[in-house]
């Protein structure tokens, strides 16, 4: 008996979806229209064609990670495909060596722990193993544990060749500094002179106002901010407003004497310093005195007047407030050298002033400055210095700003000519637009020089006003409470020097002081009068 035999279906082989990962550590190349991204996917879509017979499918959604380290999970494509294979998209991973998807054991682990739980295989293309087997798990580990120590090696080698490179005065890379421009030709900080004045420029103000939220203020007056830069792809970067953590760093950067910082080591640079070492470790000493309170004002309990402004010269050093009490009621004041108390008495000639008397001939002397028309003469002058030297500086930096602004609208020009009808203009329309946001924000910027240079020049105050202004100081000084009066001293007076030895006291004033409290009581005097 005949009988007809069908042959049986094959059996439909299940759909195993596959992503394509692919990770390159820096963005160098990734420009190029076929980069190494582009092969790793090539390498691996070829890799799931070979698996076509057995239901091997490639996903078109692209996880590629151009410039991100595989030391860590923060890395944009690869959270999206874990994000995909939790929400079960994903049947396996390709990825074209193991070190591509992670170089930490541990990040790994973790992943594996997700594989496994949706049943997610993973496949290296260049290794030949996959994960679905035991073999090809032990293989696996194998691999990530040496691609694990070969990250620790490179690391290590990283830090021994920074360290070599600082030890020996070299700069070690990192964002460029204010003041300084890096040498494209030579690996190495040159000056750049107009920043390198304002650097000084930041220094002194700090002198003037031993405090940086001030600063930080007048910084941002000024319109200054941190060093501008532009990336070998053409990128800006930098250029944000000072903050006390930025203006900090400035401030103790070693950089700015010359020198090269590795940890807790500093050694000799190659470039040239543009601070002065006295007035660097003058700002590093303020900054020390100042850590507990970051330079805020510290309270003043018993209304020294002269803290943080009087020195004992003999021992070049502060002299401290400090008080006794006699009887259980009446307390006496007086400014103690901080050398002879830590020395002993005998080491110093000043040892102590009592404060009232220091205070009240400090006073006296400010009285003064509107009767006495030799010393107004001299205030006058000094604050007529500090404004040419504010005068110079916008002026040097508007002749910076007006370079910039020849170059580039030279090369606007340049460009615009380049420009061709049906041709693919992109490159150049990008760096046009470029140029004019840059010339938007210079011309803005040399608007506000040219205001500043202005108010400069207008708030000079002759002689005779600044008498009249002065004059009216004494009323004005008694109307006012012990913390306003500590505020008005700092206002005016720099320092005062006091030598034991020989009873003579030296009084350095702010003329920037002076002429700001001349200016406001002369302000008032025409409120009155009008």
């Amino acid at each position: 008996m005949n009988r007809n035999i069908k042959n049986p279906k094959p059996a439909t082989l299940p759909v195993v979806r596959c992503a394509v990962y692919t990770r390159k550590s820096t963005e160098e190349g990734l420009e190029q229209e076929f980069n190494s991204l582009d092969a790793q996917r090539e390498a691996g879509e070829a890799f799931v064609a070979s698996q076509r017979q057995e239901g091997w499918t490639c996903l078109p959604e692209r996880y590629d990670d151009g410039g991100f380290t595989g030391g860590n999970m923060e890395r944009p494509a690869l959270q999206r495909l874990l994000a995909d294979i939790e929400a079960g998209k994903i049947d396996c991973v390709v990825v074209y060596k193991v070190d591509r998807l992670s170089r930490s054991l541990l990040d790994f682990a973790q992943m594996m722990q997700t594989f496994d739980k949706h049943r997610v295989s993973f496949v290296s293309v260049t290794q030949q193993f996959n994960t679905a087997t035991s073999m090809g798990r032990l293989v696996l580990n194998v691999l990530l544990s040496f691609a694990q120590f070969e990250r620790e090696i490179i690391s290590e080698r990283t830090r021994d060749k920074i360290a070599a490179t600082r030890r020996k005065g070299k700069w070690a890379g990192g964002h460029p500094l204010l003041g300084y421009d890096v040498d494209p030709r030579g690996f190495r900080l040159v000056v750049n002179e107009a920043e390198a004045v304002r650097v000084r420029a930041i220094f002194n103000l700090y002198l003037e106002h031993e405090a940086l939220l001030p600063v930080v203020q007048e910084l941002e007056r000024r319109g200054w901010v941190n060093k501008r830069w532009t990336t070998r792809k053409g990128r800006e970067r930098g250029g944000q407003p000072f903050e006390r953590t930025s203006l900090y760093r400035l401030l103790t950067n070693v950089a700015y004497v010359g020198k090269v910082r590795y940890k807790d080591e500093v050694h000799d640079g190659e470039h040239p310093g543009i601070v002065d070492p006295a007035d660097f470790q003058r700002v590093q000493t303020l900054l020390q005195r100042n850590g507990q309170t970051r330079g805020a004002p510290v309270r003043n309990k018993f209304g020294a007047l002269l803290k943080g402004i009087i020195r004992c010269v003999p021992c070049d050093c502060a002299m401290t407030p400090s008080h006794t009490t006699r009887n259980g009621s009446k307390r006496y004041r007086y400014y103690v050298c901080s050398s002879a108390q830590k020395r002993g008495w005998n080491t110093c000639p000043s040892k102590s002033i009592p404060a009232a008397q220091i205070e009240e001939f400090v006073v006296g002397q400010i009285k003064c400055i509107g009767q006495d028309r030799a010393l107004l003469a001299e205030v006058l002058a000094q604050a007529r210095q500090q404004d040419g030297a504010r005068t110079s500086e916008l002026e040097a930096e508007q002749r910076s700003l007006e370079k910039d602004l020849t170059r580039w609208h030279a090369e606007l020009r340049k460009l615009s000519c380049q420009l061709r009808p049906g041709d693919d203009n992109g490159s150049i329309i990008s760096r046009l637009a470029d140029l004019q946001e840059r010339i938007g924000l210079v011309e803005g910027r040399m608007r506000k020089v040219r205001e500043q240079i202005q108010t400069v020049q207008q708030q000079l105050l002759d002689e005779e006003e600044t008498a009249v202004a002065m004059s009216v100081f004494d009323p004005v000084w008694e109307a006012l409470t012990p913390r306003e009066q500590a505020r008005v001293i700092g206002l005016l007076v720099e320092r005062v020097d006091y030598d034991g030895a020989s009873g003579k006291v030296s009084i350095t004033f702010h003329p920037t002081g002076i002429k700001a409290l001349a200016q406001q009581l002369a302000d008032q005097r025409r409120e009155k009068t009008a």
